[in-house]
């Protein structure tokens, strides 16, 4: 059913003014609004839709040269500082294919886009956003270079759609899938998942069998997955850190997902925060919402691929971490390594 705010934009505008240091949002949740519903309040002032069709969006992040990339969820923020370029349109999926702008795009999620500007003190800040159906961030684009603001700006004059209202009409949330395993089935899931070639094969196997990614790893057990204590995560940072192993980290929502290759240098733990704070790759990870982690073995062509998977209390992925495989620079066994010697969960239980 579609909604829409209780609170005029005129009063969504006067708490944002009044609430200048608080994250959009923060202050979208305070209000009891989507992020999506602050952002148009401001249409025909600090923000202008666009197009949010990946193709358009696309278009013009490959002109604005160097940015900053950001996706999340409730739990992950994910940001990379890189060039949009090799973009490959698609119905189902798109994707951006750079060293450093890494993304999976799922276009049927990319409801609502707007051009958005916030003055400070020090700059003029600009950016793309991009929202679900529910008013929830997918992506977010943010302009680094005098080069890129002028982009911006002369997109603003073109790519404008007709419709500036500004109000939003969102549909409800759609929670995370709960976590479905069919144990008649667990005899045919481990056969099938010893037979894969490919990671990608992993999600249609669950589907076939009426299961999901968390419910099939809880009833699949050794070899194919251990599960792990919560301070896992932060113990394989920390090892990553340490010895320079190069890992994909992926973190995503439903429209969109990111994914950063190479090291972690720099890890700077804040209250329940544990983030990564490198020149051009930033983490932060909610480390409270963990509340289940697997590691995880699937069989490729090109050998076993390795990764550590966190969920959070309601069973939603908050990211995936593998090693690097490429050509060249192949950290995948040091990778291993490292999630190998993380203690199972009932050590972790006998140890403390």
């Amino acid at each position: 059913m579609a909604q829409r705010n209780s609170i005029s934009p005129a009063d969504i505008r006067a708490q944002h003014l009044e609430n200048p240091k608080t994250r959009e949002r923060d202050l979208a949740a305070k209000l009891g609004i989507s992020e999506a519903a602050l952002v148009a309040a401001h249409c025909g002032d600090l923000a202008t839709r666009i197009d949010p069709h990946p193709d358009h969006v696309m278009g013009l992040a490959t002109k604005l040269g160097e940015v900053m990339a950001l996706t999340r969820n409730e739990s992950c923020v994910h940001e990379k500082v890189g060039v949009y370029d090799n973009y490959h349109p698609g119905g189902h999926a798109a994707m951006v294919l750079t060293d450093d702008i890494d993304l999976r795009i799922f276009p049927t999620h990319w409801k609502h886009a707007f051009l958005v500007e916030k003055h400070t003190d020090e700059q003029m800040r600009r950016n793309v956003q991009v929202f679900d159906a529910a008013g929830d961030a997918v992506h977010k684009i943010f302009v680094r270079t005098p080069e890129g603001h002028a982009v911006w700006e002369n997109y603003r004059e073109i790519g404008a759609l007709d419709d500036q209202s500004q109000t939003i009409t969102t549909t409800p949330r759609v929670p995370p899938e709960t976590p479905k395993a069919d144990a008649a089935n667990v005899d045919i899931l481990r056969k099938e998942w010893a037979r894969m070639t490919d990671t990608h094969q992993f999600m249609r196997l669950t589907s076939k069998l009426k299961m999901n990614r968390l419910g099939a790893y809880r009833i699949a057990g050794a070899p194919l997955v251990r599960p792990l204590a919560t301070d896992a995560v932060n113990d394989a940072l920390t090892a990553v850190a340490r010895q320079g192993i190069e890992v994909m980290i992926f973190t995503g929502n439903r429209g969109c997902i990111q994914i950063h290759s190479g090291p972690i240098e720099t890890l700077r733990p804040m209250g329940p925060w544990q983030n990564v704070m490198d020149p051009r790759f930033n983490l932060h990870l909610r480390a409270d919402h963990v509340a289940e982690v697997w590691a995880v073995e699937k069989p490729t062509k090109r050998g076993m691929a390795v990764s550590l998977e966190a969920f959070d209390g309601q069973g939603a992925l908050i990211f995936q971490i593998f090693g690097v495989g490429k050509e060249g620079r192949d950290h995948r066994a040091a990778w291993a390594d490292v999630v190998n010697a993380l203690p199972g969960l009932a050590q972790k239980e006998t140890v403390g």
